[in-house]
């Protein structure tokens, strides 16, 4: 029978897992949204067999390393989770330059990788501290209410951080890691809610992210990401931590080059701060500015391995519900 072999590498920022194919993938061209479309069209198979069991797990978010279309960039990368595929990813983005680090490909210093939604640069500080620079990023609406059954209305703002969120600060609920349970139904809930109401981001974007805020002793905020797939984001969540800065800057309540500090549910923390950007045609609008954020964290390497995707096994492409 055939046999087809995929090479990954296997890492955590703060606490949440990435897997990056280094060898293995097909082949794709043309820009990185393109070749999201080819991927998905051509072979999802790669998606589901890296991500579902029983080769992975629903908290894995997988890339897919490419060439970059871009010239100017060190890599192109192609993020995906348990259901579809990513904007963006800023954890995956730190871990996926702890990943060319330690494979010897990418030193010390300033890069770029080729996004689907944009070049994103990545500052390698050590062999696990990254800071990348993310997309620009905005708010998009302001104290938007969804009904929540058997719970009431829930307040939010609509923010692109990379990817497009619903972040609620007044929820009522404790932001503890033995509460995860009670706290992924509430946000599917909203999820719903959002969906069911219509309430999207710009150009009909899905809403597919849920983020939870509340006070913290040790960092400016706490929080809790729930992720498309239904897992939530065991680190602050790079994207969500960008849009998250895209809301205190349109509120006021941080400047461009102050530090806020945002801590996840599992008690890893992540730096970010924003530069403004000067206003033109080309940019989006909203209640708010435009901010480029940038987000600082570790990661780890934890395992290299080999799988296998072999003809014979039933499983070959995951447990599919």
């Amino acid at each position: 029978m055939a046999q087809q072999t995929l090479s990954v590498v296997d890492s955590h920022t703060g606490g949440e897992p990435t897997r990056i194919i280094v060898a293995g993938g097909p082949d794709l061209d043309g820009p990185l949204s393109n070749r999201v479309q080819q991927l998905r069209n051509t072979a999802d198979y790669i998606r589901t067999s890296v991500i579902l069991e029983p080769r992975g797990s629903d908290v894995l978010v997988g890339g897919l390393l490419t060439p970059p279309a871009a010239s100017d960039c060190a890599a192109g990368i192609i993020f995906f989770n348990n259901v579809d595929y990513l904007h963006m990813c800023g954890h995956g983005t730190i871990g996926l330059a702890v990943t060319l680090a330690h494979m010897g490909t990418l030193q010390t210093g300033s890069h770029q990788f080729d996004t689907p939604v944009g070049v994103v640069s990545a500052t390698l500080h050590d062999a696990n501290r990254v800071t990348i620079r993310n997309v620009p990023s905005w708010r998009y609406r302001a104290g938007v209410s969804v009904e929540i059954p058997g719970h009431g209305p829930v307040t939010g703002d609509v923010a692109w951080g990379g990817n497009w969120f619903f972040l609620v600060s007044e929820h009522g609920q404790s932001l503890t890691l033995d509460n995860t349970d009670v706290l992924t139904r509430f946000t599917e809930a909203i999820r719903d809610a959002l969906k069911r109401q219509g309430i999207t981001g710009a150009d009909n974007g899905l809403i597919d992210h849920i983020e939870l805020f509340d006070i913290s002793d040790s960092a400016d905020s706490r929080n809790f990401v729930l992720c498309p797939g239904g897992a939530y984001d065991r680190s602050p969540c790079g994207t969500g931590t960008s849009a998250k800065l895209a809301c205190l800057a349109a509120d006021g309540k941080l400047q461009a080059g102050e530090t806020w500090v945002q801590e996840s549910i599992v008690g890893s923390a992540f730096e970010g701060s924003f530069e403004a950007v000067e206003a033109s045609a080309d940019l989006p609008t909203g209640v708010g500015p435009v901010i480029v954020p940038s987000i600082t964290g570790s990661a780890w390497i934890t395992a290299e391995s080999t799988l296998f995707l072999d003809e014979s096994d039933p499983f070959r492409t995951g447990i599919q519900a």
